[in-house]
């Protein structure tokens, strides 16, 4: 089994950004962890069958949590791979299946009403690009504790960032995949942009947790792979 970091380059209001997605193999099969903005499934696809590997061995997608920098091909890779697994914990999977409106929906909308004038459009252009989010139904909901891909990864609740955020143990590997309960900046771990925490007592409570799985690497989808 291994696990590999997928630098996914991309513009955003002119400027040069990159996600890491992470991508699990275990006996052959795929598992992809999170899956970039909307129409970013070319981008994916291109750096799995770069790394030497094939899309018709993609069997899981793991959801860490509802946000659209990681859902937003969600709908895509389930059209075109309709055999997928898609696994999610219970409380992202309310918003990711449209069941409930998502939290980050109601937070974006809150904010508006508080935001600078110059800030109004990107408020209102965000809210958008939620609404615009295609509902997906989750075929796997997982909860703290459990283990899955062949008893190999352990789920750690990591709620702050969102209420129902997970992020991935692999204790053979030493290493975490954080999702956003972790971001890799100067050399460090820490929480995502607060700004964007739906708790940010808890992020930081989350982060001590994944902290103290004492891994020796973890793979951020902020910021990329760190190593202790």
């Amino acid at each position: 089994m291994k696990i590999l970091a997928l630098p996914i380059e991309f513009e955003f209001n002119g400027q040069k950004n990159t996600i890491y997605p992470s991508l699990i193999i275990l006996n052959n099969e795929l598992t992809l962890v999170d899956t970039g903005y909307t129409n970013f499934l070319t981008l994916i696809e291109n750096e799995i069958s770069k790394n030497g590997y094939e899309m018709k061995n993609l069997k899981n997608i793991i959801i860490t949590h509802y946000d659209d920098d990681h859902i937003g091909s969600l709908y895509d890779f389930k059209e075109k791979y309709p055999w997928i697994n898609i696994i999610a914990s219970e409380i992202e999977s309310k918003y990711i299946s449209g069941e409930m409106k998502s939290e980050r929906l109601v937070q974006a909308e809150e904010m508006l009403e508080n935001m600078p004038n110059e800030e109004i459009e990107f408020g209102k252009w965000f809210i958008q690009q939620l609404k615009n989010l295609k509902h997906v139904s989750i075929d796997e909901k997982v909860h703290d504790g459990d283990m899955i891909l062949d008893n190999k990864c352990k789920v750690v609740a990591t709620p702050g960032h969102t209420s129902g955020h997970i992020s991935l143990y692999f204790p053979s590997l030493k290493s975490v995949i954080t999702g956003d309960a972790a971001v890799h900046e100067h050399h460090e771990l820490v929480i995502a942009n607060p700004h964007f925490c739906l708790n940010v007592e808890k992020a930081e409570q989350s982060l001590r947790k994944i902290k103290d799985l004492k891994a020796e690497t973890y793979y951020c989808y902020h910021g990329g792979k760190f190593t202790l």
